[in-house]
């Protein structure tokens, strides 16, 4: 696919980019080269590849959740500078 500065100009313009005139001559052979890429790529026959959500075979790794001792109500409740009917007290903020 040929790629013109007059193409370049108009994704400048759409991406709402200001380039001069070395920046477009620039992105015209940068953009070119991609496209080029993504020619030969779509060239290989990819029929029998089944399509991939990770190229490694990723897998979380979780401990067991186990039932432990934590704190009563009233520790955690007395860190807390003010308490209100069983709950900090915070300043209401609008």
């Amino acid at each position: 696919m040929a790629l013109s500065e007059k193409d370049v100009q108009y994704v400048a313009k759409l991406a709402r980019l200001e380039v001069t005139d070395q920046e477009v001559a620039k992105y015209t052979q940068q953009l070119a080269n991609i496209l080029e890429y993504v020619e030969q790529l779509n060239k290989l026959d990819t029929a029998n590849v089944e399509p991939l959500t990770h190229p490694l075979d990723v897998k979380n790794v979780f401990r067991e959740d186990k039932v432990q001792p934590s704190l009563t109500q009233q520790e955690v409740l007395s860190n807390g500078p003010e308490v209100q009917s069983g709950h900090f007290r915070v300043p209401k903020i609008m």
